[in-house]
């Protein structure tokens, strides 16, 4: 792809699409339109040092396309209302859906390839396997409003009979890395961890409510931001042959492979040189039937769809994420 190519990224002030614009730039890419809404203060230091084109207004993003007609060769939709704790379903309707649907319309108008992001959330108690089938998702219930917006949304995709060039709804699983410390109660529980290992030594961690898992040894596919946004870059370049090597369609994005909440403490432990201390405490009752016990992505679709490259083991992640970010008090990548 041309390194003079214009590109969108939206939720570019957030934290995995702050990240994609880094990752862009690194790679060549400056003639980047990012969107997200820019008012919010805290998230200035994601983006305000990237190189791009023009910073555009979540809201007024399709008026300004429309009056301006740039030349788009890929668009990533990253923007999301991803707060699973928010059971208000409209607010994550009008985001998550009608603002995704926008997007879809306006790629399939200009002939764009789009990279959105799904979410592992729409696996739910994971009853149903995480295979990244298209049948699966109209059986799926997700447990909350942002895990169903989001299946509603990959549904509505998998039936529209006008479809952009390509697309790829990418189902993020447990992502972790630099640029969340704005995220507050949803940031990772790394980031809580090394929060807690600084002010008192000790990390709290939710005991289990469920007799077949032990406490600290729920199980999460945890995959470093670094690894989604490697995946992101490569199905962007993947998709400008024409017709494109990858098949559109849903794509899991995790690593693959569960680990546990005990493991994932115990490698902030080890970033910080430290022996672990962990204490178990009670699940807040708002989230407690809400909580999924394991997810484990199946890779298989994303491999055969011919991506080569490692992932971060979640030692070698989280090791890179406290070492040369958190406890170099550097926030962003």
């Amino acid at each position: 792809m041309d390194k003079n190519s214009t590109i969108i990224v939206t939720g570019a002030a957030g934290f995995i699409g702050s990240c994609m614009v880094q990752f862009l730039n690194d790679n060549g890419y400056d003639n980047i339109i990012i969107a997200d809404d820019f008012g919010v203060e805290g998230k200035r230091v994601n983006w305000e040092h990237k190189r791009f084109l023009v910073a555009v207004e979540r809201l007024s993003l399709f008026d300004w396309l429309e009056s301006n007609q740039p030349n788009i060769v890929s668009f990533i939709h990253l923007g999301a209302r991803t707060d699973t704790t928010e059971f208000n379903y409209a607010i994550h309707e009008e985001l998550n859906v009608e603002y995704s649907k926008k997007v879809w319309h306006y790629c399939i108008k200009n002939n764009t390839p789009l990279i959105y992001a799904s979410s592992a959330a729409t696996y739910g108690a994971g009853e149903f396997g995480y295979d990244d089938n298209h049948e699966l998702p109209f059986k799926l219930q997700p447990l909350n409003p942002y895990g169903i917006s989001k299946n509603e949304f990959d549904k509505w995709a998998l039936q529209e009979q006008h479809q952009p060039p390509f697309w790829a709804g990418l189902k993020f699983f447990n992502v972790y890395g630099p640029n969340e410390y704005h995220k507050a109660r949803m940031a990772s529980v790394i980031w809580h961890s090394f929060n807690q290992i600084k002010k008192d030594g000790i990390v709290k961690l939710f005991k289990s409510h469920r007799p077949d898992f032990k406490d600290g040894q729920q199980l999460r596919d945890f995959v470093y931001v670094k690894d989604l946004v490697n995946v992101i870059g490569w199905m962007m370049e993947s998709v400008d042959s024409k017709p494109s090597a990858i098949d559109s369609g849903l794509y899991n994005l995790g690593t693959g492979k569960a680990r546990s909440f005990d493991d994932l403490v115990k490698a902030t432990f080890a970033g910080l040189d430290l022996e672990p201390n962990i204490e178990y405490i009670d699940m807040p009752l708002d989230i407690r039937d809400k909580y999924q016990y394991f997810t484990e992505a199946n890779m298989q679709k994303l491999i055969d769809a011919g991506y080569t490259k490692d992932f971060y083991s979640l030692e070698e992640g989280v090791g890179d994420y406290v070492r040369n970010y958190l406890n170099a008090g550097l926030k962003i990548y």
